[in-house]
């Protein structure tokens, strides 16, 4: 099994939640503890042997750019949604020519994980042959900042299942994932969710979920900043 060595960096979002944080500046560029949240998710991707990156931008594009043109590595190359913000679906169709062929991992830029090669685990658990695409999940009981009540559960041979009509569930989606591109193959066109391309492979049987037992922070308000930057500075 060979590791991905590409990722997709989630980073065109118009930042709302974190207003009036974002109204200068895009959100992936807010520091937490000193380093931008844009750089914690390229570390994170570089700890696990990806050497190129593909971020998109939509909102405050300059400004991305002018910070990363600072960075050696990962290499990092952009795809452009300044003319339309296409969700986290449609950004990943767009950004398809620049990803290649093979797996590669999606990160979102605002979420922060806690703890050495914090995204090992989707490495270890990766296994092409029966995955489309594997989540990395966290304990509800353990995310920094999450008010809401869990995303999906896991079966005995940790496949994902939704909350669905459930009250609650035990595990959040933590940001960050592996897919293959084939999944995109019947994707819509123009802006959507990538719990599209989601649903198809949970109904195929072929989406899994690993669990990160580090701290992890959800980092999409202002209390939520300072709510990470507090569990940063603990370790």
């Amino acid at each position: 099994m060979t590791a991905p060595h590409t990722a997709m960096v989630l980073a065109a979002g118009l930042g709302t939640r974190m207003r009036p944080l974002t109204n200068d500046r895009p959100k992936p560029l807010i520091e937490a503890a000193g380093r931008a949240l844009i750089d914690r998710s390229l570390d994170c991707v570089e700890e696990i042997g990806v050497t190129r990156a593909v971020v998109n931008l939509h909102y405050f594009p300059e400004m991305v750019r002018g910070h990363l043109a600072g960075r050696d590595t990962p290499r990092i190359e952009y795809s452009d949604e300044t003319g339309e913000l296409l969700e986290t679906g449609g950004g990943i169709v767009r950004a398809l020519p620049l990803l290649g062929n093979d797996p590669f991992v999606v990160i979102n830029s605002d979420n922060i994980w806690l703890g050495a090669s914090a995204l090992q685990p989707l490495i270890d658990a990766w296994q092409p042959d029966k995955m489309d695409v594997l989540l990395l999940m966290v304990p509800v009981e353990t995310a920094i900042g999450y008010t809401r009540s869990g995303d999906f559960s896991l079966d005995d041979d940790q496949r994902l299942i939704r909350r669905g009509s459930r009250p609650s569930a035990p595990l959040v989606f933590s940001g960050a994932q592996i897919i293959k591109p084939s999944a995109f193959e019947s994707a819509p066109e123009g802006p959507f969710s990538l719990n599209v391309v989601w649903d198809k492979i949970i109904a195929s049987g072929r989406a899994s979920g690993v669990v990160h037992h580090g701290g992890w922070c959800d980092v999409g308000t202002p209390d939520g900043l300072r709510l990470a930057e507090a569990a940063v500075k603990q370790g």
